[in-house]
């Protein structure tokens, strides 16, 4: 069968030809080498079939990927660790707001500020520059759920509001910039043009173009704690539970894996894979 005429089944539940060009990006993105690369879509290119879906191929090719090595496993699932941050938003907020530390910002998380109507609970404020942004977090623990144009119409309302306050407000010494929205899938077309004419920041998985969530998380080194191939998934709860929501932060308090009982061996491989992670 000719690779270029199988249908897939996308994660939205929709049929699309298979691009192998999309499965070398991403397994490029890694840092794996071309060789490795090679074998991999060689051995998943005969492995296909009409009608298989996005998952399978990409579980295959993690399987692969984690056989050669395990940090560039970790790096290629980001995706996917992302959504096991659930199934609240609270470990993603705190995630977003960790992003924004390592970037010069002063965050606060679910803070309950005034507006000229109502209050409001902010998922994340940010502060730099004598600046301060306000930001909503909207977490999906379930593929294929984009954010529509109602998410940055009820976003831009209550910063309306909140800004209305704020600039009246003798005690509020910087001044309110701008609102954010941020979601770990995507926005629809409706979605990025108001939030655009409406002068929102708009930040998704892959928007903006090369500075996405993906593209700061790799640039930046912040790997969520679930990106992890060697942490089984009681361990990464435990760890999200005590607020460890980077890997980066078990780098010098190892302390949080004595408390889960790991050894000595597995644990010195963890901490492998993690200092690889975040350094490369």
């Amino acid at each position: 069968m000719e690779t270029d005429t199988i249908e897939i089944i996308k994660s939205s539940g929709e049929k699309a030809k298979f691009s192998f060009k999309k499965l070398k990006n991403s397994l490029k993105h890694t840092g794996a080498d071309q060789a490795t690369i090679n074998k991999i879509i060689n051995t998943v290119k005969d492995e296909l079939y009409q009608g298989i879906s996005t998952k399978e191929i990409y579980n295959r090719a993690f399987a692969l990927l984690k056989k050669k090595k395990s940090y560039l496993a970790s790096k290629y699932k980001l995706k996917k660790a992302i959504y096991e941050l659930g199934p609240t938003g609270f470990p993603f907020e705190r995630f977003i707001s960790t992003i924004l530390n390592y970037s010069g910002y002063k965050t606060e998380i679910d803070k309950t500020i005034h507006g000229l109507c109502v209050t409001h609970e902010i998922d994340v404020i940010a502060h730099k520059n004598n600046e301060t942004t306000i930001i909503e977090c909207k977490f999906h623990n379930e593929e294929g759920l984009n954010c529509n144009v109602k998410i940055p119409l009820y976003i831009n309302s209550r910063y309306i509001d909140v800004k209305a306050y704020w600039d009246i407000n003798s005690k509020n010494k910087s001044i309110l910039k701008k609102g954010w929205v941020v979601t770990n899938t995507r926005f629809t077309k409706d979605a990025i043009k108001y939030g655009n004419c409406a002068n929102l920041y708009l930040l998704s998985w892959d928007y903006p173009k090369n500075n996405g969530l993906k593209d700061r998380i790799d640039r930046l080194g912040l790997y969520p704690i679930t990106v992890s191939t060697l942490l089984t998934n009681r361990e990464k709860q435990f760890l999200l539970s005590r607020d460890v929501v980077l890997c980066r932060e078990l780098i010098g308090d190892d302390f949080y894996l004595d408390h889960l009982g790991i050894s000595d061996i597995r644990k010195e491989k963890i901490l492998n894979e993690i200092k690889m992670l975040c350094n490369n």
